[in-house]
């Protein structure tokens, strides 16, 4: 599809715009921290930010909304449950490098977060039963719900991680594609997610 990858782009321009260096646009955030959905009342305080920075192509023609709508809707406003009450950034880009000299990407994707926060076993019961559904479900409704309970344990957690909320909102486009493209995003969460502790596995069976 000729636009899949402006996606990201268009969302880090909007998390950039609701953050302005740290001089956080609060009536934004809040409003979409209330919305649960583009279409909700309390969700009219951030359509300015959004129909400036998405393209035609992306807007609905008939009041229902695109995927693409859908998409960048659902990450910022993940993102901005984990701004609340924080100064510094908690966007990320897992893409760049925080130094030359530095190996460490500047931000993680939202399940490579959580399979770090599942090495705590206080959490990690917790953690599993919102991820199983998740992992099995086509519906986008009950992602992105799953997802909002995942970020909330995740910002409770205090972890001092930059999280690619660009990157999932690219996921969450891509999974409303179809259904071949929502296996693939479901697989790459999975991978995301469990390949820590399998690594980690696969070591202590080798040292035994």
């Amino acid at each position: 599809m000729e636009y899949d990858y402006a996606i990201r782009k268009i969302t880090v321009k909007i998390i950039d715009r609701l953050y302005d260096n740290g001089n956080l646009d609060k009536a934004a955030l809040a409003s979409l921290r209330s919305a649960a959905t583009i279409t909700s009342q309390r969700a009219q305080g951030v359509w300015p930010l959004l129909m400036k920075y998405l393209p035609e192509q992306f807007l609905s023609k008939n009041g229902e909304p695109t995927i693409g709508e859908i998409a960048v809707f659902a990450a910022i406003r993940l993102y901005a449950i984990q701004q609340q009450g924080k100064d510094e950034l908690v966007c990320g880009d897992s893409t760049k490098k925080k130094a030359k000299d530095n190996a460490e990407a500047d931000g993680v994707s939202l399940f490579t977060a959580l399979a770090k926060l599942r090495a705590n076993e206080d959490v990690r019961v917790a953690l599993d039963r919102r991820i199983q559904p998740l992992l099995a479900t086509n519906n986008i409704a009950s992602v992105i719900n799953s997802l909002t309970h995942l970020v909330e344990i995740q910002k409770a957690t205090n972890q001092a991680m930059k999280i690619d909320y660009p990157l999932l909102a690219q996921d969450l486009y891509d999974f409303q594609t179809n259904y071949h493209r929502a296996g693939k995003v479901r697989l790459s969460w999975g991978e995301q997610y469990f390949k820590v502790n399998n690594s980690n596995s696969i070591k202590g069976e080798e040292n035994d």
